[in-house]
C-alpha cells in the first residue's frame, strides 16, 4: 500500500495511491496510517481520488485509523469516487466521517462554505 503525505495549513493529508483498500490490503493500510500519523495535527484529510473500490474490511481499516488518532484528532475523507461514496452512504459511514466531493473542498476555509 502506498501512502503520501503533505501538510498544510492545519491539516496533514494522506493520499492512498491505490486503486482497492480490500481485504488483502487492510492490514498494511492500517499500519501504514499508523505510521504516517504518529504525529501531525489534529486533523488529517484521507485522499481517496484513486480508490475506485473498497470493501467491508478497507471500511473496517479506515475506521481503525480514526481510532489510532485519539481524542482530540479528526479523520476527514476527501475525493470519493462514485462508488466507494456509495458505500460509506450505505453503510452509514458518512455520519461518522466529514466526506468532501474533493481535496480542494476539505481544505477550502471553513468560513467559505459557507
Amino acid at each position: 500500500m502506498s501512502l503520501t503525505t503533505t501538510m498544510t495549513d492545519g491539516a496533514q493529508i494522506v493520499k492512498v495511491n491505490a486503486e482497492r483498500i480490500d481485504a488483502a490490503m487492510a492490514i498494511q493500510f492500517k499500519e501504514d496510517m499508523r505510521t504516517e500519523t504518529e504525529s501531525g495535527p489534529d486533523r488529517v484529510i484521507l485522499d481517496l481520488s484513486e480508490v475506485q473500490f473498497i470493501d467491508s474490511s478497507g471500511l473496517g481499516a479506515i475506521v481503525a485509523a480514526m481510532k489510532q488518532l485519539g481524542s482530540g484528532r479528526k479523520l476527514d475523507l476527501a475525493g470519493l469516487t462514485p462508488m466507494v461514496e456509495k458505500v460509506f452512504r450505505l453503510t452509514r459511514m458518512d455520519t461518522i466521517f466529514d466526506l468532501y466531493a474533493s481535496l480542494s473542498d476539505a481544505t477550502a476555509p471553513a468560513d467559505a462554505n459557507s
